[in-house]
């Protein structure tokens, strides 16, 4: 039984990206179904597949499982290097996608996740200028701690797949992660980035909310979309 995973707009949804990538990265095979977001409120389109309402879902046979968090989980049991075979690393992966998952709402709310456009944002608000300090510190403190080239050591793994959504955003805004550059530049270049980039530049819709957030957070400089 092939898995399918049900995502969103490739310019918009970051919690989508989390597992896409993961499951590309590590080679686990999936149907991908794309259901857009095509108005402000999907809430009641979303639920005809999805518990929560909101994506991304995977279905697994008769199984449906939402959240990125909730999805990672359940690849973890059923496929290797999910999480990194060694305890530390394992421990600060876990601890960072838990984090991710769980925080940074400056960084969500004011540098909305776009793909495919540059903007040189309004001055940062303390609590986003707290969060880009600490993706900063996580940034540095795993490359130093484990190697590199990844967050956490020589492979990918969740805690990458987790980030993901945050390296588009330091491209897009001009952040300044320090050292943790290098992982920037690094998962940009990875071939499963290059595509879901590729296909975000190819959208054509525009989805009036989130696009409004987009114009709320700085001046758009450059615009790569269709």
């Amino acid at each position: 039984m092939t898995y399918t995973l049900i995502t969103a707009n490739r310019n918009y949804s970051s919690w989508s990206l989390r597992p896409w990538l993961l499951m590309k990265a590590l080679a686990i095979p999936f149907e991908d179904r794309l259901e857009p977001f095509a108005k402000p409120d999907n809430y009641d389109d979303f639920r005809k597949f999805s518990p929560t309402g909101q994506v991304p879902v995977l279905i697994d046979g008769a199984r449906v499982i939402a959240d990125s968090l909730g999805i990672t989980l359940y690849l973890a049991e059923r496929h290797p290097g999910v999480w990194p075979a060694g305890e530390e690393a394992r421990i600060f992966a876990q601890g960072a996608v838990a984090e991710m998952h769980g925080g940074f709402g400056h960084l969500r709310n004011d540098c909305t996740m776009n793909v495919g456009v540059r903007v040189s944002p309004k001055p940062m608000s303390e609590g986003l200028r707290r969060n880009v300090a600490r993706v900063r510190e996580i940034f540095e403190t795993g490359l130093s701690r484990f190697g590199g080239p990844w967050l956490v050591g020589s492979a990918f793994s969740a805690a990458d797949a987790f980030y993901a959504p945050v390296a588009f955003r330091v491209r897009t805004y001009g952040l300044d992660v320090g050292r943790g550059q290098a992982w920037v530049d690094h998962v940009l270049t990875h071939p499963a980035m290059l595509g879901w980039e590729e296909q975000a530049l190819a959208e054509t819709w525009r989805e009036e909310a989130h696009e409004a957030e987009l114009t709320a957070a700085g001046v758009i400089t450059a615009d790569y979309r269709q």
